[in-house]
């Protein structure tokens, strides 16, 4: 990461600043990642804020973008039985989500892109987004690209998982090697098939029992993996954005040409 990241993130800087930026021309990032929110015994709660400023860091020194601050709070109802966990209903996060958009998009950002790290928040992000000018926002999926999916197959050894598994504690190997407590990693119990519901730390009868709160095998994590994984990760949501740079730049290219 460059030096000069913090000039990147709008709360490192000045208003004035800030104002500068926008009228110049430059896209705005909003990352969305829980900092309360379990991740088994090996990650700390705040592992989706983590990742979620980590990529948008990145994103902004490819595209010259303001990042706004994050928001660290959201729909996370499958994690509530573990401390420390916290989860706002769908309806309030989906307002805040609204809410802030339109707030960026009214201080005169011509494009936003939010970065969302999380599943259950993709659906409420995505319906309080699609009530904005579609053609400013853009509602970024990182997991969903097709070089990370396709890398995550060739990668992945666990049977199942989802949730501070071998893939997601490969990634904290690479971004953050030192917030990873790999000697307290631990699966959760062999499943025959995925059934919807919490976690849980306490019923053992549960399909979904995990006394750790991981939902997978965070065991089989590498940091190898994990750089493999971030630069699939990387390419696919810098050719999300540089498509959609480019489309909000066409109609002002045929205009001119007329």
């Amino acid at each position: 990461m460059g030096a000069d990241i913090s000039s990147h993130f709008i709360e490192r800087l000045t208003w004035d600043e800030v104002a500068h930026r926008i009228a110049a021309g430059h896209p705005a990032i909003l990352p969305v990642g829980a900092a309360a929110k379990q991740h088994g015994f090996h990650l700390p709660l705040n592992t989706d804020r983590l990742q979620a400023e980590w990529f948008a860091a990145r994103l902004a020194e490819r595209i010259d973008a303001l990042i706004w601050p994050t928001v660290t709070y959201g729909y996370y109802p499958a994690f509530i039985e573990y401390a420390g966990s916290a989860s706002l209903s769908g309806a309030t996060f989906e307002a805040l989500i609204h809410e802030i958009a339109a707030e960026i998009l009214g201080s005169g950002c011509k494009a936003l892109f939010v970065l969302n790290t999380g599943i259950s928040t993709l659906a409420p992000a995505e319906r309080a987004l699609s009530r904005l000018e579609s053609g400013k926002v853009h509602h970024l999926r990182i997991y969903e690209g097709p070089r990370y999916v396709h890398a995550a197959e060739t990668l992945s050894q666990q049977s199942y998982g989802s949730h501070a598994d071998e893939l997601e504690t490969s990634l904290m190997l690479a971004i953050a090697p030192d917030m990873v407590e790999m000697a307290r990693a631990e699966a959760s119990p062999a499943i025959r098939h995925e059934v919807p519901g919490r976690l849980t730390p306490s019923d053992t009868n549960s399909p979904n029992y995990s006394r750790s709160g991981s939902y997978g095998d965070p065991t089989l994590a590498t940091r190898a993996k994990g750089e493999v994984l971030l630069a699939a990760l990387l390419d696919d949501l810098h050719e999300q954005v540089a498509a959609a740079l480019a489309e909000r730049e066409a109609p002002a290219s045929r205009s001119v040409s007329r």
